[in-house]
């Protein structure tokens, strides 16, 4: 699977949370890109493809919600147009201190994920957003691995970003089972997109060893 993890978030924006209340119709929910390295500007169009990601990734997970094996409580329970989510685009020295301070190991990896704690009660207006979490994206690794696997740049990126958004809604890979259900999602999300199966020409073992 990805490299990304499933620590607390470590505050890229504010922390928002708001009582739960009626399921209303679904938006998407707020997306804010931060880039923060310098190699991302040779990728103009990160952001959009990151945009774009989510978006679909978001809208099949709420589609699924109501399916045995398919749904999410976060995503489930509320509108997630009223939610928030940060993406961080960073090099491979940022990531590698994220990756040291919250999991201990100190050395890069392409994507991880700091889903945010939700509220267990009534602790904020009714009309502040839910924070998702965050996710951070290293350059030179994300551009390594499409490199290596001759595929398109914005066609791995877009993998990545599905990855770490799966995780800020509780999706995980902790077990085969769960493994396979993640990454049959995300088939399905990159299959919407027009994306290639990027577990297609792979040993499915190995590309859990990619993904955290």
């Amino acid at each position: 699977m990805l490299k990304s993890s499933a620590e607390r978030a470590p505050g890229a924006i504010s922390r928002r949370q708001r009582n739960s209340g009626p399921m209303a119709p679904f938006a998407l929910p707020l997306t804010e890109v931060l880039v923060v390295a310098d190699g991302w500007r040779a990728e103009p169009d990160a952001e959009s493809v990151i945009h774009r990601a989510i978006a679909a990734a978001a809208e099949i997970v709420h589609a699924g919600s109501g399916e045995a094996g398919h749904g999410n409580a976060k995503i489930g329970e509320a509108n997630s147009g009223e939610a928030e989510l940060a993406v961080m685009l960073t090099d491979d020295a940022g990531i590698r201190t994220l990756n040291s301070n919250w999991r201990g190991i100190d050395k890069p990896t392409n994507v991880l994920s700091f889903p945010a704690l939700q509220p267990t009660g009534g602790s904020g207006p009714d009309d502040a957003p839910r924070m998702l979490g965050d996710i951070a994206i290293a350059y030179e690794t994300t551009r390594q691995e499409a490199d290596d696997e001759q595929k398109p740049f914005d066609h791995h990126l877009s993998h990545l970003a599905i990855h770490g958004f799966l995780h800020l809604v509780g999706y995980d890979h902790e077990t085969d089972d769960d493994a396979e259900a993640m990454e049959s999602l995300e088939q399905e999300i990159l299959a919407q997109l027009g994306i290639p199966d990027p577990y297609a020409d792979r040993d499915s073992h190995a590309n859990r060893d990619r993904l955290d």
